[in-house]
């Protein structure tokens, strides 16, 4: 079970909280020790100096892997033998979390005091979503963010779904496998066949709770994007063969059936959830191709405030927001209005990082502010 899923507990939401953080050698953070106010607090530093790096650490105790899509190797400091990344929380199921990687890429994960070999069950152990400018790819990128996405905000409050994604991507790998090997021999494996049922059984499960969720998420994103500022009809759908299949497992099972031959040609299955899509549209368009860069923003923040929510509410946790300078570009009036949407999520800790103190919104300037520069983080006034 993940950390995320030990976390759920009745009654009303509480705030998960990072309580100190120790990090060493993690991209250019030599060395940082820091205890953090329980509602958060403003980092400001010029770009390139490491704001970015400090929420990428901290966030890695959520996912253990980089946000931002980089290989644990290269998230060690040059010159650097290994990095480690340490906290200790507040309102979560684990008081003490440390990962550490190494450049031969042993990962080593603790757990209040106790080493685990199972990283699943570190999942999520300090609860945290990250908003940041580069979120625009989950909007105008390809479908792989989009699916990213999904299997992230699910698999981190479903324990069904995170373990139905294991199980799917274990059987995707064989089959994947078997097609190659079919193409070396010149002709079909036997063994090819043989991992589609388990492709079937859990990419139907895969495929049903997407489809729930985003059935469930497509009002709250046309709220929220209406209340951001977008006058357009913002829509969410699930796009993909089974997205609409009453028994998705039977639909799954038939296109892996119909497509195996081609798929042996070409040595991959390319049929199955790994390959739908989170379609967004306005005004009945594709979002991605007639969308501005503002409206590919809005939806992108939109989704995750939706990503917290669907946090806090499958496990009565709201997690940390690590703010990435993401009002950047965006006016007055609709910094105000995401600022709100945000603390309707509840009462929580926001850690927010700006390259100016003059772009530290008026929401924000009661919280503690430190500085950040070279990667030396100095926790005093700026």
């Amino acid at each position: 079970m993940s950390a995320a899923a030990a976390s759920t507990a009745p009654g009303a939401p509480h705030a998960a909280r990072l309580v100190t953080l120790a990090v060493r050698d993690f991209r250019n953070l030599v060395a940082v020790d820091a205890r953090f106010p329980d509602d958060g607090v403003v980092v400001v530093g010029e770009n390139g100096h490491g704001k970015s790096n400090l929420l990428e650490a901290i966030a890695y105790l959520r996912l253990l892997r980089s946000v931002r899509g980089a290989r644990d190797r290269d998230l060690i400091r040059h010159g650097a033998p290994a990095f480690r990344v340490a906290a200790t929380g507040a309102g979560t199921s684990v008081q003490r979390v440390s990962v550490g990687v190494d450049r031969q890429g042993r990962k080593r994960v603790t757990l209040d005091g106790a080493e685990t070999t199972r990283l699943t069950e570190a999942l999520d152990a300090l609860p945290s979503v990250t908003f940041s400018p580069r979120d625009v790819d989950l909007v105008a990128g390809g479908p792989g963010e989009r699916r990213r996405y999904l299997d992230i905000t699910l698999a981190l409050s479903a324990p069904a779904y995170l373990e139905a994604l294991r199980q799917y991507r274990g059987a995707l790998a064989r089959r994947n496998a078997a097609l190659r090997d079919a193409v070396r021999r010149g002709a079909a494996a036997a063994g090819v066949a043989a991992w589609e049922p388990a492709l079937a059984r859990h990419g139907g499960t895969l495929v049903r709770a997407r489809r729930a969720w985003i059935d469930a998420a497509a009002d709250p994103f046309a709220a929220h994007c209406a209340a951001i500022g977008e006058r357009g009809r913002p829509t969410l759908r699930y796009v993909g063969p089974a997205a609409e299949a009453e028994d998705p497992e039977a639909a799954i099972a038939e296109q892996l059936e119909r497509q195996r031959e081609t798929d042996v040609r070409r040595g991959l299955t390319q049929a199955g959830p790994h390959r739908d899509d989170l379609g967004m549209a306005l005004d009945g368009h594709d979002l991605r191709s007639v969308g501005s860069a503002g409206q590919h923003r809005t939806a992108a923040i939109v989704l995750r405030l939706l990503e917290a929510a669907t946090h806090r509410d499958a496990t009565g946790v709201t997690p940390v927001l690590l703010l990435d300078d993401p009002f950047a570009e965006l006016d007055r009036h609709r910094t105000g209005r995401i600022l709100a949407l945000l603390a309707a999520l509840g009462p929580g800790q926001h850690l927010v990082c700006v390259p100016r103190p003059d772009e530290v919104p008026a929401q924000y300037t009661r919280l503690a502010r430190w500085t950040i520069t070279d990667g030396a983080l100095k926790t005093g006034a700026a």
